[in-house]
């Protein structure tokens, strides 16, 4: 028996990923253990979003060599993928495999260690062995059984992406959209309903794109419609264990009336929707290659709280683009105020080799990048303290994942339908459980992003 440590970097779906490919190796009889324990094979499930991530991806693979030079140390994913000839060149690596040979992991890494002990460890030889890095005809299918969270479950729909904005690497790590077929992940979601699971998130690369490549080329005029999400969404809230069912980041054009309204009568759907903005300002948008304008996505949004009550909306914003005038950066943050989130993802712009960005004119200072970022995570905290407080007094309902100690007190700490973080206070017959739904007035808060109900 060999032990493995794995470490993930990166989005939701890696996340996804790199569960199955734990979920794989524990089939095979490989002995998992943490990362930072001497292993004889360390995986790394890379991101390569920004040049900062692929730093990040070579640190973790270089730590990996060092904790055990002997390790076998296996890159995978996007770095490996925008990255060949860097990954060549890095002794540190033994094995490369790409975003879409995941599922394939266990077998090419018996295959290359069976190579490797028929050389007889031959230590002389040079760089990694890089599988074959060609995009993918179809979904590449990963099934999960079990995940490392106890109430919530990540359900991976699609990978791939095709908008191209002009900041992005991600469709060439990953490729065009390709959609799971509803069947596959229905399978998937009834079978963790069987283990207990009761919330689901649906998670991808581009989810409003959803189906498209299902449909045929007549079908694309209507991408961004969101008409396959729709449609999947409807048919998983026939499974009567599914209780809370939210989606990943939705494309704001995909939001259309429809799409909300028919939302809005399934009772399984989280009134929590994160919608990706970037930009508050249209000549910013433009530069960045987003599909959409101020007033479509402030329409986008106006929908979502037409149809539901008190939604709780979430956005990305990119501060310090290229060509980001003050007057463009002062129209993005009047258009934050306007809307008013529950939570904004503020991040600095951060120049990545291979996008058209990257060679844009107007390049900003990290100093006045991280000095406009500082402003709008101040607004961000502001805002989101005033959406908490609004709950003061209603009833909610939570379900619980852990047990905290706050302030010497022990609670059982969860999430509310739109995601807001909230307490109860653990009994002494510690009646209170994961996994488990409670209902209550909402008296007050532990600092600033905690709310407490009476249970």
């Amino acid at each position: 028996m060999k032990n493995v440590a794995l470490h993930n970097l990166g989005c939701k779906v890696n996340s996804y990923e790199i569960e199955v490919m734990q979920q794989k190796l524990q089939e095979k009889g490989y002995k998992i253990v943490p990362f930072d324990e001497k292993a004889d094979i360390y995986i790394i499930n890379t991101c390569t979003v920004t040049n900062i991530a692929d730093r990040k991806s070579r640190q973790m693979l270089h730590r990996a060599k060092k904790q055990n030079p002997d390790a076998v140390v296996v890159a995978v994913g996007c770095y490996v993928q925008t990255g060949k000839e860097q990954v060549e060149k890095d002794e540190c690596i033994d094995l490369a495999i790409g975003n879409h040979k995941k599922s394939e992991l266990v077998t090419l890494l018996e295959e290359f260690l069976q190579r490797r002990q028929e050389e007889k460890n031959d230590k002389t030889l040079e760089g990694a062995t890089i599988m074959d890095l060609s995009g993918p005809k179809a979904y590449e299918e990963m099934t999960l059984s079990q995940t490392a969270e106890h109430t919530r479950a990540y359900i991976k729909i699609q990978d791939g992406c095709n908008q191209f904005c002009s900041y992005c690497i991600i469709p060439f790590a990953r490729g065009r959209v390709c959609s799971r077929t509803t069947e596959e992940i229905l399978t998937e979601i009834g079978g963790l309903c069987e283990k207990g699971y009761r919330e689901f998130v649906l998670t991808g690369i581009h989810i409003s794109s959803y189906g498209t490549d299902l449909k045929g080329e007549n079908y694309n005029t209507s991408e961004m419609r969101g008409d396959g999400l729709l449609e999947l969404i409807k048919k998983i809230c026939t499974l009567t264990e599914v209780k809370r069912l939210r989606l990943g980041s939705l494309e704001p054009s995909s939001v259309t009336e429809r799409f909300a309204s028919e939302l809005s009568s399934l009772p399984q759907v989280c009134p929590h929707f994160h919608l990706s903005l970037q930009s508050g300002c249209d000549e910013t948008l433009k530069r960045m290659n987003r599909r959409y304008t101020t007033e479509e996505f402030e329409q986008s949004v106006r929908l979502l709280r037409q149809y539901f009550v008190n939604p709780a909306i979430t956005t990305d914003v990119i501060t310090g683009f290229p060509g980001e005038t003050k007057e463009e950066f002062a129209k993005t943050q009047a258009f934050l105020e306007k809307i008013r989130f529950f939570e904004m993802h503020v991040f600095p712009y951060s120049r990545r080799e291979g996008t058209v960005a990257a060679s844009m004119k107007g390049q900003l200072t990290e100093a006045v990048k991280k000095e406009r970022s500082r402003a709008l995570i101040e607004m961000e905290s502001r805002q989101s303290l005033q959406y908490r407080q609004q709950f003061l007094g209603h009833k909610e309902e939570i379900l619980l994942e852990e047990e905290k100690i706050i302030d010497g007190k022990c609670y059982m700490i969860g999430h509310t339908a739109r995601y807001v973080k909230a307490a109860v206070e653990q009994r002494e017959d510690g009646r209170y459980h994961s996994n488990q739904f409670v209902t209550g007035i909402v008296r007050g808060m532990l600092g600033t992003e905690v709310l407490v109900i009476d249970g």
